[in-house]
């Protein structure tokens, strides 16, 4: 079971109580300790969005090589698609190696451990773009997927283990809006820097000294309104069972599996789709123009993309998603992103254009990181201790790419013996999108179920 983060309540709240309480429910002496939460994964997601930015041009502007034209691998787009089924391989070992350190340390050591890991990494690959390393992009593109997923998955496990489900239920969809605003926040620095024709090794380092200060913000949230009761919880190593026995063992998060895997076959044949447009485009207008950058006009255009989904993401965050939970609770979040998708690729089927593919994955990824976002942290708040760092460390990270092997065969499939275009694609996952929404409703039954049963405990 996760530890109780709830304080005795203040007889007057604090400053920071009253600022959260515009929004949601808090009660006193709550607001300081969620606020910090607020702000470390504010940081990570800047962090994150500076590396995302930059991969986009590394893996976009990769040369193919010859073996894998022979395999029908034309493009740099069916590269990076496939190139996203490849983390699920890496992630066959990072999650089983994640697992035996969480066993034996406490969740302060597991932070910081995890958070020097990435940094290091960082800082490796920023010397290998600055050396011209040959294929950095696939390597780096590869690794991003890993790091995103394992860094927030840990953010979300610590926030799940020092809230109670009833306070998690509250907070969540405000703490929630550090991770949404830090989103177009990075996105934003890294399309001024791609303006400013800064290197892209000199980037990274950046991202690294931001995820490096997260450790400084953990520090904070493990000292701020904690009790003698969870500072000891705090010491304690987390111990028990791999992280994929734990998933095969429970009906629960086997669910969960397969709402994520079929969520993420959506998003990128969806991501295909958009991709595969934006280097046509930049072919043809370079083809036209030969002083044109193909290599900026990608950049830029991701840093500007990645900015308007970010910026719809934090208004659902702050305005939708706390009263979605409020009103309707798990379900109100649960079901909006397929009903959004579900409208945006009939949409796109009906006739795409860039304009109308870049937009209706605006409406997509901001609802996926805003409301969407939420329900998959609440979905945790009934389960145990174990399940929340290492369970969920597994699912959304190694079975969620999982979700990229099949779309990696869905893309495959559709260029190589269907001929699809964009319309084609955004058919297939208007089917993807119907088999996910009657999951979700097996999903919410039996998450219901546990919550009821854990509050007869």
């Amino acid at each position: 079971m996760g530890v109780r983060a709830d304080t005795t309540p203040a007889a007057k709240p604090g400053a920071f109580d009253r600022l959260l309480g515009v929004f949601t429910e808090v009660h006193p002496g709550e607001g300081a300790r969620a606020v910090t939460m607020l702000v470390t994964i504010f940081v990570i997601l800047v962090s994150y969005y500076i590396l995302k930015t930059v991969r986009e041009p590394l893996i976009l502007t990769t040369d193919v090589p010859d073996w894998l034209k022979a395999l029908g691998i034309a493009g740099p787009a069916e590269v990076k698609t496939y190139a996203a089924a490849g983390q699920a391989l890496v992630l066959m070992a990072f999650v089983p190696a994640y697992s035996a350190f969480a066993s034996r340390v406490d969740r302060m050591k597991l932070a910081y451990g995890v958070t020097a890991f990435f940094v290091a990494n960082i800082v490796l690959f920023a010397l290998a773009v600055h050396a011209g390393v040959d294929h950095i992009g696939v390597f780096y593109y590869v690794w991003v997927g890993l790091f995103s997923l394992s860094i927030v998955a840990q953010f979300w496990s610590y926030a799940n283990d020092i809230y109670t489900k009833d306070a998690g239920s509250r907070l969540f969809p405000i703490i929630a809006v550090g991770m949404t605003a830090g989103s177009p926040v990075g996105a934003w620095i890294a399309e001024r820097m791609f303006h400013a024709h800064l290197s892209p090794h000199l980037m990274l380092y950046l991202a690294a000294a931001l995820l490096a200060s997260t450790a400084a913000l953990y520090f904070v949230v493990n000292r701020t309104g904690a009790t003698a009761r969870q500072a000891a919880a705090a010491k304690a190593a987390i111990g028990g069972k791999g992280a994929f026995s734990l998933v095969f063992e429970s009906p629960y998060i086997r669910l969960i599996v397969g709402l994520f895997i079929l969520l993420n076959i959506v998003n990128t044949v969806g991501e295909y789709i958009l991709s595969h447009m934006v280097v046509t485009h930049a072919a043809q207008a370079a083809a036209a123009d030969p002083s044109f950058d193909k290599n900026a006009y990608i950049g830029a255009f991701y840093g500007s993309y990645f900015l308007w989904v970010n910026l719809a993401a934090v208004v659902l965050q702050m305005l939708v998603a706390p009263r979605l939970v409020k009103r309707f609770g798990l379900a109100g979040v649960l079901f909006a992103l397929p009903f959004i998708a579900l409208g945006a690729y009939g949409f796109v089927a009906l006739g795409a254009t860039i304009a109308i593919v870049r937009w209706a994955k605006t409406a997509e990824n901001a609802t996926d990181y805003s409301v969407m976002n939420t329900a998959r942290q609440l979905l945790w708040l009934p389960t145990s201790r174990e399940e929340k760092y290492k369970a969920k460390q597994a699912v959304d990270s190694f079975f969620v790419r999982l979700g990229d092997l099949a779309a990696a065969f869905v893309v495959f499939a559709g260029t190589s013996w269907l001929a699809l275009e964009a319309r084609g694609f955004a058919a297939v996952n208007v089917v993807f999108v119907l088999l996910w929404l009657a999951l979700a409703f097996v999903v919410l039954r039996e998450n219901r179920r546990l919550s009821a049963a854990k509050a007869d405990e």
